[in-house]
């Protein structure tokens, strides 16, 4: 276990056994990842992730009551113009369809782009990385356990529009017939938030050319803008998705020890 001195010198604590200290060293130590076993890894968690996700009761009537009581705290709060925001996309057709396949698709693309970039620039980095996006899934499916959640296009007596039916666009998959296989009422937290933020971050802070680091930045908060003009969640969806990955970081932090970015970008060479 390394501890901090009062001088800030990182040192290992004598009171750790020995042969301890050097399992755990062997665990936490950078090493090449292996392809093979990233894409099975990333291939097994996503099935599990999405096996529990929609295994989860679609607990329709406490999710309307959840939907109605977080609108009601949004408008106290001042912050509900989801609504607004919504029907002026719908009435530009490109642009909401743009937002329609957007949703459905850079969720994905993005986020196994930048896990592609970890694992060829950034090896030393990349289990740590991995290890927060990882946590970060797993922590929201308690929350759509506890907290079932009906998206703003589901609520009834609000007048959302569901831009994926009203433009005909394949785009949502508790939409059209892929609502059939997906659970409809898992809306809190949003990973869609939750992924992009850790895209942007990741990004921001290891990629080199400032255009890439805006690009970091501005990724999520057009998902954000996405996800609410498209009527998929509420702005609070997104502040738990946000607290998600505040909770993988501290996950991925206990275990290596030390924050994603101070670790050595290429793993060290065997003696």
């Amino acid at each position: 276990m390394t501890v901090v001195t009062q001088a800030g010198e990182r040192r290992e604590d004598s009171r750790v056994p020995a042969p301890r200290r050097a399992v755990v060293g062997r665990i936490r130590a950078p090493r090449r990842p292996r392809i093979w076993f990233e894409v099975l890894l990333i291939a097994v968690s996503y099935w599990t992730y999405s096996m529990i996700r929609n295994a989860v009761p679609e607990q329709e009537a406490q999710a309307m009551r959840n939907a109605t009581w977080l609108w009601e705290v949004e408008r106290a709060l001042g912050i509900a113009v989801e609504q607004t925001l919504n029907h002026a996309a719908n009435g530009v057709t490109w642009l909401i369809v743009t937002m329609n396949y957007y949703y459905a698709t850079l969720h994905f693309i993005v986020t196994i782009g930048v896990l592609v970039w970890l694992y060829r620039r950034h090896p030393g980095r990349y289990a740590a990385t991995r290890t927060v996006l990882f946590a970060t899934t797993a922590v929201a499916l308690f929350g759509y356990y506890f907290f079932p959640l009906a998206p703003p296009r589901l609520m009834e007596g609000v007048h959302f529009i569901d831009t994926v039916k009203v433009h005909d666009t394949w785009g949502s998959m508790a939409s059209g017939n892929m609502a059939n296989v997906s659970n409809q009422y898992a809306a809190m937290p949003s990973m869609h938030i939750g992924w992009s933020v850790w895209c942007g971050i990741t990004i921001a802070l290891l990629a080199a050319p400032l255009w890439v680091k805006i690009l970091g930045w501005l990724y999520p908060a057009a998902t954000l803008v996405v996800i609410v003009c498209t009527a998929n969640h509420f702005w609070l969806d997104a502040v738990g998705g946000v607290a998600c990955l505040g909770i993988g970081f501290a996950v991925s932090y206990l275990w290596y020890g030390e924050p994603v970015h101070r670790m050595p970008r290429l793993v060290p060479a065997t003696p």
